[in-house]
């Protein structure tokens, strides 16, 4: 076992920021689920069974009976938002949950009500809201935020905390010398440094308050040096970026299974339409770009056309998302991915995708704040690859590429899981079995 774990003990606190569509479906979630009314469907800690030991021992326990992970009946929730309407006005206005299923937990959503946000519209152009934090510097802001996160523990009388980002994406940055180092982002934070955004400030606050940060969002925030520096000085797990749900869920899934079999890519084609605050951010082109590197950056890894040139060197991959209003939470993606088989003969496939993007982001953000909370009280810090799992651009150490392939992804997760309970790791060889 790398460190004693220390048992989840007392509340969890979640702090969310942005409460829109995905917040608000994954805060309801619980609650129902917490209340018997729904099944935590999509979620890893809550559902699935992880393999320990030799196949014909058939020890599979739950997942949350193996590592000892925060009950759900010990989270409380707290959000910062633009807007001030409470987490059930909200979930109304996002219209991913059916009206039946958000009044069986109204009260208990109406409670929830944002913090006043930090907000740049230069980071997001297309939206902007009431409910907004005013400060001379950048610093000061993050103080605030620190402040928030002091007075939600207070409150709640919460043992620990946890951070994700369920936010709007912001425009996409370069990298840029504030980045660099952790005395230079404080600099540039006391001196309002233009390229310091908003999520780089709640982040800075969260891990200089003991807190566990997750990204779930395209754009450049906690993963810049200086908040890898500061995570590791203070001991506090990072983890993201952008939560891997919909089509870029589908690549991650179809791509390792045509490079398993050397089937060649002449072309991927992928579109969306969507039409809830997302797609409206994403409208913009700034905010576009974020997403659309993460969205492309998967089957570029997963493919290895350096490796492969025969196969993929010149694989066309074109990406496009489109804000279609009527669509609401329900996105639709299509791909349509020209292959090539034995002496080169053309064949194709076509991926039509109708999802519900806030019903497949609520459950990763369960995972990842009860990962998160685990992850630190087993002493870890800085990124956690082993999380990857869960995300479109896995953060990851400098000296290495990411690893995208969903399968790779789950096997790095469960064998952390394993590592950390002391278990052996699975290989899944079984030449034992045959000796």
């Amino acid at each position: 076992m790398v460190n004693e774990i220390r048992p989840a003990e007392g509340k969890l606190g979640i702090l969310l920021i942005g409460l829109g569509a995905v917040s608000t479906t994954f805060i309801a979630g619980v609650e129902r689920v917490r209340k018997g009314l729904s099944k935590p469907y999509g979620s890893l800690t809550q559902m699935q069974t992880i393999r320990l030991g030799r196949r014909d021992e058939n020890r599979t326990p739950m997942i949350k009976d193996f590592v000892p992970l925060a009950d759900l009946k010990d989270i409380e929730f707290a959000a910062w938002d633009i807007f001030e309407d409470d987490a059930y006005q909200a979930a109304k206005k996002a219209g991913v949950l059916s009206e039946k299923d958000l009044e069986e937990v109204k009260g208990f959503m109406q409670k929830i009500k944002p913090m006043k946000a930090i907000f740049d519209q230069k980071f997001v152009k297309n939206i902007e809201g009431p409910n907004i934090k005013k400060a001379h510097t950048k610093m000061e802001l993050a103080e605030q935020v620190r402040e928030d996160i002091r007075k939600f523990k207070e409150d709640k009388d919460l043992n620990r905390i946890v951070c994700v980002w369920c936010g709007s994406t912001e425009v996409y940055m370069e990298d840029r010398p504030v980045y660099d180092g952790l005395d230079a982002f404080e600099k540039g934070l006391k001196g309002n440094d233009p390229d310091i955004s908003p999520s780089m400030i709640y982040a800075y606050a969260c891990i200089k308050e003991g807190v566990p940060f997750a990204h779930g969002a395209p754009h450049m925030a906690v993963d810049i040096p200086a908040l890898v520096e500061l995570a590791k000085k203070e001991n506090v797990p990072i983890s993201g970026k952008d939560f891997k749900t919909g089509q870029t869920l589908m690549k991650t899934i179809i791509a390792p299974g045509i490079k398993a079999r050397m089937i060649g890519v002449k072309g991927w084609f992928s579109t969306n339409i969507l039409g809830n605050r997302d797609g409206l951010v994403l409208d913009d082109a700034g905010s576009f770009r974020s997403k659309e590197i993460t969205k492309k950056s998967a089957l570029d890894y997963i493919f290895q056309p350096d490796k492969y040139p025969d196969l993929y060197k010149d694989a066309y991959h074109k990406v496009r998302i489109n804000y279609y209003p009527p669509k609401g939470d329900d996105k639709e993606g299509w791909d349509h991915i020209d292959i090539f088989g034995w002496l080169g003969y053309p064949m194709q496939i076509k991926v039509n995708f109708l999802c519900k993007d806030s019903i497949l982001a609520a459950p990763i953000v369960l995972d990842l704040a009860l990962f998160m909370d685990l992850a630190q009280r087993a002493g870890l810090k800085g990124i956690q690859e082993w999380l990857s799992f869960y995300f479109k651009a896995p953060m990851h150490a400098p000296t290495v590429y990411p690893e995208h392939d969903l399968f790779i992804q789950q096997m790095k997760l469960k064998n952390m899981l394993r590592h950390l309970m002391g278990e052996e790791l699975i290989t899944h060889l079984g030449t034992e079995y045959y000796e």
